[in-house]
């Protein structure tokens, strides 16, 4: 496979996976805002890692474990919506991005200097 049609592939995963999670805000989620930042698929498109930041951010532990939790019901829908340009919908992995966390720290540091 070539990394162009991964890099595409995981580009139409990302943008219907925000619309399921907006769509979806306040039933599955409580309410808790979720962004999709990546999506990585496998070169087998059998896996696809998503990386996901939440608001409030205080509650992010939380807010995977709900992801994780309703992870069928996401795969589903999103099965739903992308069904008829991806024959097989890879299973879905989903890890807290922290890269938000990290860039505020490194901010902090030099700005304390």
């Amino acid at each position: 496979m070539s990394s162009v049609r991964l890099e595409k592939i995981g580009s139409l995963i990302k943008r219907e996976l925000a619309i399921i999670f907006q769509q979806n805000m306040n039933s599955m989620f409580g309410g808790m805002m979720v962004t999709v930042t990546i999506v990585r698929v496998s070169p087998d498109m059998g896996v696809a890692k998503a990386y996901l930041s939440f608001f409030p951010t205080n509650k992010k532990e939380e807010g995977l474990a709900l992801v994780n939790e309703k992870n069928h019901q996401i795969r589903r829908l999103l099965g739903e919506r992308v069904g008829k340009q991806i024959r097989k919908i890879p299973e879905l992995s989903f890890f807290i991005d922290d890269s938000l966390d990290y860039f505020e720290e490194i901010d902090k540091l030099l700005k304390g200097k």
